[in-house]
């Protein structure tokens, strides 16, 4: 529906309020469902892992790598190809070293199946030179062999019986050995040179505090922004900023929540950027519905709002279309290390749209905003001044 005023023809945004409002609801209702059943799904930088990069002699088959991550028994593993087709990166949530103590447990069964992987200590008493100590049950000082820890691996060793266990000293722990070993078998089922460029393992309390902390940034970036539309506008401004915002912010999380996508820094960065690109889109129409609140005399605050937006629909328009068409080239080619930034940041520009219409604007009628709430307050005294 639409109408005429000077000429130019005004859409009837507000008539379709109830139903946007029932959409909104029924969005944030998945959306908090989601983040409560399925919960978000922490990438490496949040939970902690391995992460190795390395350079193979002809172009990777990422599928192929993938299949032998898993069969190795890593844990969530993940291959992206970075910088050519040639750089792999590789992110498991856990340790290399928990690969390593699968690749042992299978050779233990194979060679010695009722002995047991009994604990690993990557702190060892009167250690000497050896990094880290096994303990093994079922087993003799004997059957400690360069085919049961090879020494290309794991270096030297030493073993000794202590009640009724054996426990070995290894020069090389089980993060350095497996690394080596996951290296090999790379090359041996690729049929291509692997080389190893960079290794680092990232804490899960590193990862806990950037969580927190970056909750915390969203937080207080709302309460920032409610404050500053608060001054800059008036008070039912604030609150429809600020609930376009929470709204844009409760389904992203809830969308990779209910698809369990990865979320990690990237993404958590993409969120904060939806915030200041919904808000910006919310003040402009804001400044838009100010204007003409004081211009217009005849006419509803509907007739206002619905001026005012149609106002600024090209502009709104074209700068999402365009912001949009960045983001997808950017999912389709940018590849898989900025897929989950790019993914967000069009599930934040849709809706984040749809919010400064839908829920900014919305919340102004719910809360029956009226031209008298812009008008500045009349200073005590002013009758009087006017006298002659």
């Amino acid at each position: 529906m639409s109408s005429e005023q000077s000429g130019k023809k005004i859409f009837n945004f507000m008539g379709a309020r109830i139903p946007a409002t029932a959409l909104s609801v029924i969005l944030l209702v998945v959306a908090i469902a989601a983040l409560a059943v399925n919960g978000l799904k922490f990438g490496l930088d949040f939970t902690g892992g391995a992460q190795v990069e390395v350079r193979f002699s002809e172009p990777a088959d990422i599928p192929q790598i993938r299949g032998i991550l898993n069969e190795e028994g890593l844990v969530n593993p993940v291959a992206v190809l970075f910088g050519s087709d040639t750089e792999v990166l590789i992110r498991t949530q856990g340790a290399m070293s928990d690969g390593g103590e699968q690749a042992l447990s299978r050779r233990l069964a194979q060679l010695y199946p009722a002995a047991e992987l009994v604990s690993v200590d990557h702190a060892p008493r009167d250690r000497g030179n050896y990094s880290q100590s096994l303990t093994f049950s079922g087993l003799s000082e004997s059957d400690v062999t360069d085919e049961l820890l090879p020494g290309v691996y794991f270096g030297s060793h030493e073993a000794r019986s202590e009640a009724a266990q054996v426990v070995v000293l290894t020069e090389n722990s089980l993060d350095t050995a497996y690394t080596s070993e996951l290296l090999d078998v790379l090359e041996a089922k690729t049929g291509s040179q692997v080389e190893l460029r960079r290794s680092e393992y990232v804490g899960p309390q590193i990862g806990a505090e950037l969580r927190d902390e970056g909750g915390l940034g969203m937080l207080v970036a709302l309460a920032v922004v409610m404050l500053y539309v608060a001054a800059r506008f008036q008070f039912k401004f604030s609150v429809g900023a600020v609930l376009a915002l929470a709204h844009d912010v409760i389904i992203v999380l809830g969308f990779f929540a209910l698809f369990q996508i990865d979320f990690d820094l990237t993404v958590l960065a993409a969120v904060l950027a939806v915030i200041g690109y919904s808000l910006n889109d919310t003040i402009v129409v804001f400044d838009r519905i100010r204007e003409n609140f004081r211009k217009m005399r005849k006419g509803s605050s509907a007739d206002v709002i619905n001026a005012s937006l149609t106002q600024t629909l090209e502009r709104t328009f074209i700068t999402s279309l365009t912001t949009l068409l960045v983001l997808v080239m950017l999912f389709v080619f940018g590849g898989e290390l900025i897929s989950g930034f790019a993914l967000a940041l069009i599930v934040g520009v849709v809706v984040g749209t749809y919010s400064s219409i839908y829920v900014s604007c919305n919340t102004l009628m719910w809360m029956h905003i009226v031209k008298e709430d812009l008008m500045p307050p009349e200073k005590e005294g002013s009758e009087i001044d006017e006298m002659p």
